[in-house]
């Protein structure tokens, strides 16, 4: 049987880690802490329609863990303003 496509997805979510750290911190996370959080989260392999389920589910779009330094500084601004 021929193996679909896999999605890697972070439970939970790598933003939702790098927020409460954040406000649990009390100050900007540097570069290298969010480097950090996203090597020590937690993430799953799901075939790619579960993954679609789970980010749909969520009600948000998760950050790109190859680009998460410059997504999280334009997430950040919206959700701690």
């Amino acid at each position: 049987m021929p193996e679909g496509k896999l999605i890697l997805t972070f439970v939970p979510s790598l933003v939702s880690l790098l927020l409460a750290r954040e406000k649990s911190k009390g100050a900007p996370l540097t570069q290298q802490e969010v480097l950090e959080i996203r090597e020590k989260a937690t993430v799953v392999a799901l075939p790619e329609d579960v993954g679609v389920e789970v980010a749909t589910g969520r009600g948000y779009r998760d950050i790109d863990a190859d680009h998460c330094w410059e997504e999280w500084q334009r997430a950040r601004l919206d959700l701690l303003g």
